[in-house]
């Protein structure tokens, strides 16, 4: 997904066939509300999509897995399926949608069996098998879905009739994060848009539970706690505790004084040198000591990551210790209320939680003298 996060392709008019990019446009420009799965008040969380109803036939497509293996839609005939376009060097939206799709299906317990989990690669620069197969393995889904791919010809015809947009924009990907639900009888029923919000990863998981019960045979009950609707989110004005990776806790927030603070995900192995960059930093911890400069924290997002066992095996991993702290946001409500719009994503800020300054790692890490050059010229301004 893009890492700027531009949703202006969903108010593009992608009129074809059933009018699947009519319909994304509509939902997010003019504020239709969607049509609800069951009758019943609930709250709702506003950064959660809660689908829109959709009819017709989807469009057929075959394409090649991440074993090698072709698919086509109609061979999965019979089953629910659960269609998602990724992109498979995504360090933004991409990983938040995976992750909700692997929790609607934990919610259907064992009426999971009726449902399939398929994605299509929608990065016109990443076609290839490796790309699809290396996204499965870094989120932990390689047997736990179909993650689709082919020429880049096969590819923009199944972005068209899907209503995709999917291109290379100031040299990065930008495309409709886009999820549909396909019925048994390989109809469309619901159309769900995901957004930026790590700590609505599971709300988004039930509204798509919610969905595809309504499809399987005796609607089967989910099994899970039914989200409670908006979240309270910790910015840095919050008092904020947080475990830290090796034992003991991490504090931020008022009182902490300020701090520099890196939000990373251990998957960023597969697209970036996520390892060497870590151990960079500790230059920074020890000139920033020196200096009198903010201290640099290190914020895991637990809630996308493959397992709970990946961050532990990627700092044992390290030639050296790391010698900043290492703490992990479980909820992401910490990474929503620092405003974290991609992974890594760097912050400076105030003792007061003013934000001073952030940085997009993804389009490239400072080297020391940056990095110090720029919290210092931060904190010059904001006296």
């Amino acid at each position: 997904m893009s890492r700027r996060l531009h949703y202006l392709v969903l108010g593009i008019a992608l009129f074809v066939g059933v009018g699947i990019g009519a319909a994304i446009s509509i939902v997010h420009s003019s504020g239709a509300p969607a049509e609800p799965v069951s009758s019943g008040p609930r709250p709702m969380n506003p950064a959660v999509d809660p689908g829109t109803h959709l009819s017709g036939a989807a469009p057929g497509f075959s394409l090649t897995d991440q074993f090698g293996k072709r698919v086509s839609l109609r061979s999965l005939r019979g089953k629910v399926v659960v269609l998602s376009f990724n992109d498979p060097k995504c360090t933004t939206i991409c990983p938040l949608t995976t992750t909700a799709l692997l929790r609607a299906k934990e919610l259907l317990g064992p009426s999971a069996s009726r449902v399939e989990l398929v994605g299509v690669g929608a990065n016109p620069e990443a076609t290839g098998v490796r790309w699809v197969r290396a996204y499965s393995s870094a989120h932990g889904m390689l047997h736990k879905w179909r993650f689709l791919t082919g020429s880049l010809g096969e590819l923009k015809r199944v972005w068209r009739a899907y209503g995709i947009e999917a291109a290379v924009v100031n040299g990065a990907i930008d495309h409709t994060p886009a999820t549909y639900v396909i019925d048994s009888r390989g109809r469309f029923s619901r159309l769900f848009v995901t957004s930026m919000s790590y700590s609505s990863v599971d709300e988004l998981g039930y509204e798509m539970a919610r969905s595809l019960a309504a499809l399987l045979p005796g609607h089967p009950r989910l099994h899970g706690s039914e989200p409670l609707g908006a979240v309270n989110l910790l910015g840095p004005r919050s008092p904020v505790t947080l475990p830290r990776a090796g034992g003991g806790m991490v504090r931020l927030g008022p009182g902490s004084g300020p701090h520099l603070v890196l939000f990373f995900d251990t998957w960023e192995t597969e697209v970036a040198d996520l390892s060497p960059q870590l151990q960079a930093l500790n230059a920074y911890q020890a000139a920033a000591k020196r200096k009198g400069l903010p201290p640099l924290v290190a914020i895991d997002e637990g809630k996308v990551e493959a397992s709970p066992q990946a961050l532990p095996k990627l700092l044992r991993s390290l030639p050296h210790p790391l010698s900043y702290p290492v703490a992990v946001d479980a909820s992401g409500r910490v990474a929503d209320g620092y405003r974290v719009q991609d992974s890594p994503w760097l912050e400076l800020v105030s003792g007061s939680g003013r934000f001073l300054f952030y940085q997009d790692l993804a389009e490239g890490w400072p080297t020391r003298q940056q990095l110090l050059s720029k919290v210092h010229t931060a904190l010059e301004r904001a006296k």
